[in-house]
């Protein structure tokens, strides 16, 4: 599986691409290309552009949830789509995800009615594990199960929270966009999907901004014990967290234009 970072709230020195804070990751898997979030504007598009990378030739666009920073990129994509013709690739996500969402009196959530997006995508809208390639699993609603992450201890229930789960050689790389369910709760919930023990990597927001003492304590200890080769915290965590993450696992550095490989 190879991926790319379209859109980060970060850049690499000397690469030139442009971030926003919002996620969009291009994955390549199986033969398959996939979408997985829009990010905010049309950043990704133009990083895309920048990368040869072509988004008319798209099998698969997922949501991982309804938020802006992760679907208003989708009137870009389809700006871009009625200029040229492309291949109508499938959107997935969970049905919660196109629903209105507000933070007081401020839209938040994804604000293209389904009706229009119709037009463009073949709409699949699933609440349960779906398989997307062989090795590329869309998790669906996320159980929350342990009591220290912050869906739990502070009413961020999103329903919709949505990962990928990548079954490679020799174990699981979980790929998220925000992980409001929480990371402990999304890696234990892959491995019951994938009948697989072993976490190899973790990539994608992780949505610990000055997090609880005990969530990120929590968090780190679970970390450690699955010897990951890798973590690539990104979007949705602060730097103190990257810090006491870089205890739990080797740190990989992100920003828009990475490109990595997963066996």
């Amino acid at each position: 599986m190879k991926l790319t970072v379209l859109a980060d709230n970060n850049t690499i020195i000397d690469q030139y691409f442009l971030a926003e804070p919002a996620l969009s990751f291009y994955i390549e898997d199986s033969g398959k290309k996939i979408l997985f979030d829009a990010g905010y504007s049309d950043v990704f598009i133009k990083n895309a552009a920048k990368l040869g990378i072509d988004l008319k030739d798209l099998d698969f666009i997922i949501i991982s949830h309804g938020h802006l920073d992760h679907t208003w990129g989708l009137k870009h994509l389809i700006n871009l789509y009625k200029k040229s013709k492309y291949k109508r690739p499938k959107l997935v996500a969970h049905p919660a995800a196109l629903m209105p969402k507000f933070y007081g009196k401020q839209e938040i959530g994804m604000t293209l009615p389904q009706k229009t997006l119709a037009e463009y995508f073949d709409i699949i809208l699933v609440d349960e594990p779906f398989k997307l390639t062989k090795n590329i699993t869309f998790s669906g609603t996320v159980p929350r199960v342990n009591n220290f992450e912050t869906c739990n201890i502070c009413g961020d229930t999103l329903p919709d929270d949505s990962s990928l789960i990548f079954k490679g050689k020799g174990g699981l790389t979980i790929i998220t966009a925000c992980a409001h369910a929480g990371i402990v709760n999304i890696c234990e919930y892959a491995k019951k999907i994938c009948r697989a023990d072993k976490i190899e990597n973790i990539i994608g927001g992780l949505h610990l901004l000055n997090p609880e003492k005990k969530q990120i304590l929590e968090t780190v200890k679970y970390l450690k014990k699955q010897k990951l080769q890798k973590l690539y915290p990104c979007h949705c965590v602060d730097l103190g967290s990257k810090i006491k993450l870089s205890a739990a696992a080797p740190p990989g550095e992100l920003g828009s234009g990475t490109q990595i490989e997963f066996k």
